[in-house]
């Protein structure tokens, strides 16, 4: 199953691509689009042409494990995602994916890579746990 993981962000998105037969992940793109219409249709051409089956979408839990504002507009945002590309949409806890990204790069010029390295590790994630279960 061809996966497009989505690091959700206010101004920048990561995107990661990834293939659950063959266990691989790739760092995709940043989209510099605000949340909104542009970027579901950015989010949605991305699915299309990385053939994905379906979405991972990270969900931002606040420390105490409860869902806040923005884990809200987070699952708005998947249904749309989720209608504009008739694919389902799978949330992930992205509790700590950028201190990972920022760490992963450490040594390295930050910045927007860090974006899409944060959407490879929510993949990586996600992938980890279909194969516990």
């Amino acid at each position: 199953m061809r996966l497009l993981a989505v690091d959700l962000g206010d101004k920048r998105t990561g995107l990661a691509t990834g293939d659950t037969t063959t266990t691989t992940c790739f760092p995709l793109e940043v989209l510099h689009i605000q949340r909104g219409d542009a970027l579901i249709k950015a989010v949605a051409n991305a699915s299309r042409e990385q053939g994905a089956d379906a979405i991972v979408l990270g969900l931002p839990i606040n420390m105490d494990g409860t869902e806040g504002p923005r884990a809200v507009l987070t699952r708005e945002f998947g249904a749309c995602v989720a209608e504009a590309t008739d694919l389902p949409v799978h949330y992930i806890d992205e509790r700590l994916t950028s201190y990972e990204a920022e760490h992963r790069l450490r040594g390295q010029r930050h910045g927007p890579e860090s974006d899409a390295l944060a959407a490879l590790i929510l993949l990586e994630e996600f992938m980890s746990g279909m194969a516990d279960s």
